[in-house]
């Protein structure tokens, strides 16, 4: 497995029909949106998602999620301790910082891909590792219509005399929406983790797939969608074009006044980038 040395920058166009793409916990789980009423997903929702895929795909995963958690550890820092060979290095000022790194690279593919801050309580010094793979927010293409919907919830979640069981609820929803998901792969930090060319075929393909086995009441299946994901492979290390031109040169087109599917859009690239042309995945 060769070290990643051609950069790489990427541009996914996801569909929302009728869901909570990203709940924001601090609005009632509204799905977020900017102060513009444009609606966003966070980075960091979509790093979970990619991380889950790649569970999916039978690879190790620092990160997981508790219903996920496929190790039986309940806390990032069991995990770090149930890895005898890394438990090993960690002996407290002694520890070789780049050899920590170089371990837990190896050991888990989020790692090498996200990078990772390994500090827990009582440890007398962290390890910082920087990832190749950065991740945008994704924005929508226009500002997105939220549908407050009430519900009923009718049974009692515990036994109390006198409380009918009915319960009133909310559940919040994005009509339709187009959001845009941009990233790049660096290849001077892929070459300090050892991200490696099948590691970027992994990334490509868990975007290719962000919403298999996603589905929740929140997301019905179906819901959300990759409509095209253009992955832009250049020529180098450094690039032949900045990211920003890379990811600016892919548009969405609207067919008609109001779109109200991602049948109303073309998705393209505008050819303008002399030399680079994606590969492109529906």
């Amino acid at each position: 497995m060769s070290v990643l040395n051609n950069k790489v920058d990427f541009v996914a166009f996801i569909s929302v029909n009728h869901a909570n793409p990203n709940g924001d916990p601090i609005n009632g789980n509204r799905p977020r949106d900017t102060m513009e009423g444009f609606g966003e997903i966070s980075d960091v929702c979509i790093k979970r998602k990619i991380r889950n895929r790649l569970q999916d795909m039978g690879e190790c995963v620092f990160v997981q999620s508790d219903e996920r958690s496929d190790d039986g550890c309940k806390s990032l820092n069991d995990r770090v301790n149930s890895y005898e060979e890394l438990k090993k290095l960690s002996e407290g000022k002694k520890t070789s910082k780049d050899a920590f790194a170089k371990l837990a690279c190896e050991k888990w593919i989020d790692v090498r891909t996200f990078g990772q801050v390994f500090a827990f309580k009582g440890d007398t010094v962290s390890v910082g590792v920087r990832g190749p793979v950065t991740i945008q927010p994704a924005f929508s293409l226009e500002p997105i219509e939220i549908e407050d919907i009430q519900i009923t919830k009718s049974v009692n979640s515990e036994s109390k005399s006198g409380k009918a069981s009915d319960t009133m609820g909310m559940k919040h929803r994005v009509r339709f929406g187009i959001y845009v998901l941009k990233g790049s792969i660096n290849c001077q930090l892929a070459e300090k983790t050892g991200f490696t060319e099948e590691d970027a075929e992994k990334i490509k393909n868990a975007v290719a797939t962000l919403f298999e086995n996603d589905c929740s009441s929140a997301r019905p299946e179906g819901t959300m969608n990759i409509e095209k994901l253009f992955w832009f492979k250049h020529n180098c290390k450094s690039g032949q074009y900045s990211s920003a031109k890379v990811h600016n040169s892919v548009i969405a087109k609207a067919l008609c006044e109001e779109p109200t599917s991602a049948k109303d859009y073309e998705f393209i690239y505008d050819g303008n980038l002399e030399g680079l042309t994606p590969e492109v995945i529906e």
